[in-house]
């Protein structure tokens, strides 16, 4: 996704703890004085953190309004590397901020850092300041009223669902369907009294099997036969699969619907589960998130 414009700002921090949640989440605790100024808009609050890497220090990242474009000019083997995260806690009286990484095969210089980090390592983090009023890099846009939530996602998307989970109000009714490497890495996702919570493991299943399985069974008994909708297909070879329907002013696309679905993980089940949902039962495209995180086989900022 392009950044986040205007009221983002970049926060030198250090690593202050490391905690080993589940085998494959790992919570980073950050500290700095300048996190005292980190705003906490809720939800599923997209950042970004920049690593050192052996060829791109921290002082080499362009800071300024313009880094993006600066950050792009920059030889490939020689600019830093950043990745997209959810904030998992924000407290500013502490001048902290947690941030939970998926712990997997070292692939490229993030999965690297996750694994070696120490205490005391410094990144930096692109997001929110505290003055911030507009709702950025917030995905999860639901309608005032909404006759069921359909949360769904794989292990990159699970920090966003447990921190969208403990924040709806206790009245909120829906299911969550996670798909999580290991077994033991399913109690990650914290419980919401309102929400069917259907969570599985790839130890005895392929990728993708529960996700989509599960999310499309969930669907079909939700959604009554629909004319369906045609969607423009993206390419997620070349193109970024993320469409998130709000008004101009960043608020919900619809005032209220009776199913609201927010789809985040892999780029090619999102897409099979974006047909299913708006092509094929005929969901209104404005009252669905579809998120590709990532790609298969891909490293990307």
């Amino acid at each position: 996704m392009p950044p986040a414009a205007g009221e983002f700002h970049f926060f030198r921090a250090r690593v202050r703890a490391i905690t080993d949640l589940t085998p494959s989440f790992r919570r980073f605790t950050f500290a700095s004085p300048e996190l005292a100024d980190f705003g906490d808009p809720g939800f599923d609050q997209r950042i970004k953190i920049v690593f050192p890497a052996r060829d791109a220090d921290l002082d080499t990242m362009p800071t300024g309004d313009e880094w993006w474009p600066q950050w792009r000019e920059m030889p490939m083997d020689s600019r830093p590397t950043f990745r997209t995260y959810t904030t998992r806690f924000v407290r500013p009286e502490a001048c902290e901020v947690d941030v939970d990484m998926v712990v997997h095969d070292v692939l490229g210089p993030a999965s690297a850092w996750i694994v070696e980090a120490q205490v005391g390592d410094e990144i930096l983090i692109y997001g929110p300041g505290r003055e911030t009023a507009q709702n950025l890099g917030i995905d999860f846009v639901p309608p005032a009223r909404t006759g069921h939530i359909l949360l769904a996602g794989d292990e990159t998307a699970a920090p966003a669902l447990a921190v969208i989970l403990e924040q709806l109000p206790r009245e909120a009714r829906g299911t969550v369907v996670l798909e999580v490497p290991l077994d033991a890495d399913m109690p990650y996702l914290p419980s919401h009294p309102g929400f069917e919570a259907r969570l599985a493991s790839r130890e005895h299943r392929t990728r993708h099997e529960h996700l989509v399985g599960a999310v499309s069974e969930v669907a079909d008994r939700l959604v009554p036969d629909g004319r369906g909708a045609e969607v423009e297909e993206i390419d997620i070879d070349h193109d970024i699969l993320w469409e998130v329907p709000r008004t101009a002013k960043g608020g919900a696309a619809l005032k209220s619907a009776p199913l609201y679905s927010w789809l985040a993980g892999e780029a090619g089940a999102i897409t099979s589960l974006r047909r299913h949902l708006v092509s094929e039962l005929g969901v209104d495209r404005r009252a669905v998130a579809f998120m590709g995180y990532w790609r298969l086989g891909r490293a990307e900022n």
